[in-house]
């Protein structure tokens, strides 16, 4: 079964996903560092130049500089970034769970529309009552340019 534990916490996991792409979508770096847990992992082995990013500051440093040149008209404008639930398993006060996701953007250097679809394999932790990503791993399915 792709989705496994209680409702509530599963709701729970994908508010914390939905947050994650609205803080990409209104580039709300408090929002968007909200989902991360303090000693997170934010895996990106599509970019072997970015690697990984360890702990939940340099994480969102590397957000926040990203947002900065991958956005839409020339970054007036966010990339559009939307995801949904693959699956979510919970055990306890821990889960993983995979987030597909769609996403927009004008390419810094070519000025190229990109259209990625993707998905995150996650691991989450319910901390002080709260769902958090402990570790993300993304991956490309496919990707085009205009």
């Amino acid at each position: 079964m792709p989705f496994t534990g209680p409702l509530e916490d599963r709701i729970a996991i994908r508010e914390t996903m939905e947050t994650y792409a609205y803080g990409v979508m209104t580039i709300d770096e408090d929002l968007w560092a909200s989902t991360w847990a303090e000693d997170s992992y934010w895996a990106l082995p599509e970019y072997p130049d970015l690697g990984g990013f360890e702990g939940k500051k340099a994480i969102v440093e590397a957000w926040a500089g990203s947002m900065k040149v991958y956005g839409l008209d020339g970054c007036k404008k966010p990339m559009v970034y939307l995801a949904h639930p693959g699956r979510i398993e919970i055990d306890g006060d821990k889960a993983r769970a995979t987030t597909f996701t769609i996403e927009i953007y004008e390419h810094p250097e070519t000025k190229e529309t990109v259209h990625t679809n993707g998905h995150y394999e996650d691991e989450l932790a319910k901390i002080d009552g709260k769902w958090v990503f402990t570790r993300r791993e993304y991956r490309i399915f496919d990707e085009r340019r205009d």
